[in-house]
């Protein structure tokens, strides 16, 4: 069928692909490098305890099936094998059906451990990311042009994170619709990133500008990725410019690199179609569109819940994450606050012991530590420690284990901190957490001190612990 495929959208197909497979490789490499102190068999939320109390049906993974750590490590690194295989083009050297499975294998892979990563993978990315994946299995490879259906999903998927996230935030805090926001979030965001200092000090009229270009962005211009050609590619460039502006303003996971990934699936490239593609058989014609039509019913879910007066943000509605909710910042916090953890040696915790802070690698700490760029990749730990300071009602199923493995010196835990106090042969007595607010410095501060945070205290948040068993313990 003529009207089928897209032969002029080739080298789109050809660009999304490969930065897709780059988003999966960074989110293997995230859960390969972190699973073991999160989800392991000792961690702070151990994946067996999950399953024995959560069936199939509800969280589909083949961690069901049987569950060791050193089996997921082989599904983390084996699905950066195939992301990277991904990367270098290898779904090319296939024949359609066998470049579709192994497009197939890091979706099935990151749904397993999605499914069992619980509160530490409970963010909108991860659900992007899946739904994503699952429609690029059916957007073919080189031996054949891209369907037409298939380009239409992924900006439809497009479409709802940007509208979605642009509705949430009009029904939500005030400040979007008095252009305010902007004065807070940059200093309030979970991780600030290097540049985020900067931003803050921005003029105030050019942070309402901000929120103004962010509303245009977020509820017009994502109509018009629908339009005709060049229409839809101006309006997914003007996305990608917008997504690369918050990259540079602050650390959000790969949440904006999945974004311009599928904004680049509707950017219509230079270039003619390679000649001599033949036409899709009639196999992959019937597959492609019977996914579609299920995608197209299944997404009245998000839809009914965009249009609803009570929207959420980040829901999944079916356990293969195949049509989901998302957006972020309904509400955005004026005041910064943090959980410093500190230990110390002491045999009895007084004020004035040698108590010593845990430093995170992303999450503020020292006032004089500027933040660093870690975006695309996630620091699962330190984004939760943000959601902690928020609430202890956040931390409440991991942050006990969290200081109890503190206690024990545990490595695969240290390894998730950018530097822990104590040597490895002589853990602490004692942990303790204390709640700061912590504020940007001025331009007069930072010259005079080079910090970029104040921080003053506020209480305690969790008194001095020690491991159970232990004189003297509380």
């Amino acid at each position: 069928m003529g009207w089928f495929t897209a032969p002029d959208d080739w080298l789109g197909r050809l660009v999304f692909q490969r930065a897709l497979a780059a988003v999966y490789l960074v989110a293997f490499l995230t859960a390969a490098l972190q699973f073991r102190a999160l989800l392991g068999e000792r961690g702070m939320l151990p994946v067996p305890r999950f399953v024995a109390r959560v069936p199939f049906r509800r969280a589909p993974s083949l961690f069901h099936w049987r569950y060791s750590d050193r089996l997921f490590a082989a599904v983390a690194w084996g699905g950066c094998a195939v992301s990277a295989a991904l990367v270098a083009g290898a779904d090319s050297w296939l024949p359609l059906w066998g470049g579709m499975l192994l497009w197939l294998v890091p979706w099935a892979l990151y749904l397993s451990i999605v499914n069992v990563g619980q509160t530490w993978y409970g963010f909108g990315w991860e659900s992007l990311l899946l739904e994503t994946g699952f429609v690029a299995v059916f957007l073919g490879n080189g031996r054949v042009a891209p369907p037409v259906v298939v380009l239409f999903l992924l900006r439809w998927i497009l479409f709802r994170v940007e509208f979605g996230a642009g509705l949430i935030k009009l029904r939500g805090d005030a400040c979007w619709r008095k252009l305010t926001c902007l004065e807070y979030h940059h200093e309030t965001q979970p991780m600030p990133g290097p540049l985020s200092w900067f931003f803050h000090r921005l003029p105030g009229p050019l942070h309402k500008v901000e929120t103004a270009a962010n509303h245009v962005t977020q509820l017009v211009v994502p109509v018009l990725l629908f339009a005709p050609q060049p229409v839809a590619t101006a309006a997914a460039s003007l996305m990608i410019l917008t997504q690369l502006w918050l990259v540079l303003s602050g650390n959000f996971a790969w949440l904006n690199w999945i974004t311009i990934v599928l904004a680049l699936s509707a950017v219509r490239w230079p270039g003619g179609a390679p000649s001599g593609v033949p036409g899709a058989p009639l196999w992959y014609e019937v597959v492609v569109l019977a996914v579609a039509a299920l995608l197209v019913f299944l997404s009245h879910r998000p839809v009914l819940n965009m249009v609803s007066r009570r929207q959420v943000m980040n829901r999944s509605f079916d356990p293969l994450h195949l049509v989901n909710t998302y957006g972020a910042f309904g509400s955005v916090s004026r005041v910064r606050y943090e959980v410093v953890l500190e230990g110390t040696l002491d045999e009895v915790p007084r004020e004035d012991s040698d108590w010593r802070e845990y430093e995170f690698k992303g999450k503020p700490g020292d006032p004089r530590r500027w933040p660093r760029q870690f975006a695309p990749y996630h620091l699962r730990l330190d984004w939760l420690m943000w959601f902690a300071a928020l609430s202890p009602a956040y931390a409440g199923p991991w942050f006990g284990a969290l200081v109890e493995r503190l206690l024990e010196n545990d490595r695969d835990t240290l390894r998730l901190l950018r530097r822990s106090p104590f040597p490895p042969d002589r853990p602490p007595r004692y942990v303790r957490a204390r709640l700061f607010r912590y504020r940007y410095t001025s331009w007069q501060e930072l010259r005079a001190t080079g910090a970029c945070w104040n921080r003053t205290y506020v209480r305690e948040f969790l008194a001095p612990t020690r491991l159970a068993g232990t004189a003297g313990s509380t």
